[in-house]
């Protein structure tokens, strides 16, 4: 692939670095930081509003090359309260970025399809403590890794102790990884090939939490039960409904040119950006990952959890099962620290801080009130090219951030995203 070399500006004040920094970083992203960005070179004669503020934090994201491009949106239960657009989609053509330029969202993709299980559930479709075999006979040869040997590629399996749930897949505790999550699975699936073996698992389902592929069986759970291909699935069931004409597994043709294209941050902190190319039709659906959308789309979505399951009159999930997902599923578990296997596609990163975070059905939850920002019970989640949301329904406001970067957890991106949050709130309370 061809790619385009870019400067790397001088930093105005000192960066966090990638590693252990990272660690705090996203914690900060995701819940937890009380310090923002500085303003624009020079001083006005008056106070800038506060929608001026947050112009100037991404304004200023944008001529530090902390992203090439961002958008950024918050709503509260009646509407937009903020939305920008700042940089460019695509260097070579300099087009500016439009707000409703189109990005690859990756695991923001999980929340959408926890919610069409849900909606399942509501049905009387799917139990949320069946064993998940029952809806996918294949997850029933699913097996613990006892042990593996990368240089032979000899291992053990044995069965877990107990089946897997379905609630236990949603909230991330059916022992499931990621090869970028686990040196164990990376060598693994590198030496037995992936797919050979069902997982394998981490652990026992229900003794710890790990981040993995467990919202992928979601999505086949939901074709299964369904009878529909995931894109139509949501297409009927949840984007039609909330009209989020932009959320999709495949940009048509005519939007292409709205599309972002991908960056990748060097250990210099520059930004190479890769040639845009109309990417392969996606005929097989992936429930963790693979939509792309929009600020404007993707806000609705949050406005209709801040509404508790409904949006402009159309309700797409009962106010009970809303308040369920954002209910801790995991006990005392605590969604923690991940060390990255591939560091091309992740920096480390952690949830939240001091263990203080949980997961529900599909949302991670912060546990502590943040002055200033986010309420105790927020949700939040991102996406591997990094993506970022918080829903805070105690204080009636969402946001989200959009780039298009590798690898995740980019410290410069987290710093942008808690800036932003911290002045959303700022203008949210005059």
């Amino acid at each position: 692939m061809t790619t385009q070399r870019l400067p790397c500006h001088p930093p105005i004040h000192q960066r966090p670095r990638v590693g252990l920094v990272v660690v705090v970083a996203l914690t900060l992203a995701l819940g937890y930081g009380p310090w923002l960005y500085p303003l624009a070179e020079g001083r006005r004669q008056t106070a800038p509003t506060a929608k001026e503020l947050i112009d100037e934090v991404l304004a200023n994201a944008i001529r530090r090359q902390d992203a090439l491009g961002l958008v950024a949106i918050a709503v509260d239960r009646q509407g937009v309260v903020y939305r920008g657009a700042f940089g460019t989609a695509d260097t070579e053509d300099g087009a500016l970025l439009r707000v409703d330029a189109i990005f690859r969202i990756a695991s923001m993709t999980k929340p959408v399809t926890s919610l069409a299980a849900m909606q399942l559930v509501e049905q009387g479709a799917v139990n949320l403590d069946a064993p998940a075999a029952t809806y996918l006979p294949e997850l029933g040869r699913a097996q613990v890794l006892e042990s593996f040997d990368a240089d032979s590629g000899s291992y053990k399996l044995r069965p877990p102790s107990t089946p897997i749930t379905v609630r236990q897949l949603l909230s991330h505790t059916a022992g499931f990884g990621y090869a970028f999550t686990s040196e164990t699975l990376r060598e693994f699936e590198s030496v037995i090939g992936d797919g050979v073996v069902v997982g394998p698992l981490l652990f026992d389902p229900g003794t710890s939490w790990w981040y993995g592929t467990n919202i992928d069986w979601v999505g086949r759970l939901v074709e299964t039960v369904s009878g529909q291909p995931l894109e139509a699935y949501f297409r009927e069931h949840i984007f039609d409904p909330l009209q989020m004409p932009d959320t999709a597994f495949n940009v048509p043709e005519a939007d292409w040119p709205r599309a972002v294209a991908l960056s990748r941050r060097h250990a210099d902190e520059g930004l190479t950006q890769d040639v845009r190319q109309n990417p392969p039709l996606v005929t097989s659906f992936n429930g963790g990952g693979g939509l792309w959308s929009t600020a404007p789309d993707y806000g609705r979505f949050l406005q209709m959890w801040l509404n508790g399951g409904v949006l402009d009159g159309t309700r797409v999930v009962s106010a009970e099962t809303v308040r369920m997902m954002a209910t801790n599923q995991v006990g005392a578990l605590p969604a923690g620290a991940i060390a990255s296997a591939l560091p091309e596609r992740s920096n480390d990163f952690t949830p939240t801080a001091n263990g203080r975070g949980r997961f529900g059905l599909g949302f991670l939850i912060n546990l502590d009130n943040q002055p200033g920002r986010r309420s105790a019970g927020s949700l939040a989640w991102a996406g591997l090219y990094n993506t970022y949301f918080w829903i805070d329904s105690d204080s009636g406001v969402a946001g989200a951030i959009l780039s298009q970067v590798l690898p995740f957890a980019d410290p410069q991106i987290l710093n942008v995203f808690d800036a932003f949050e911290q002045a959303v709130y700022t203008l949210v309370s005059h």
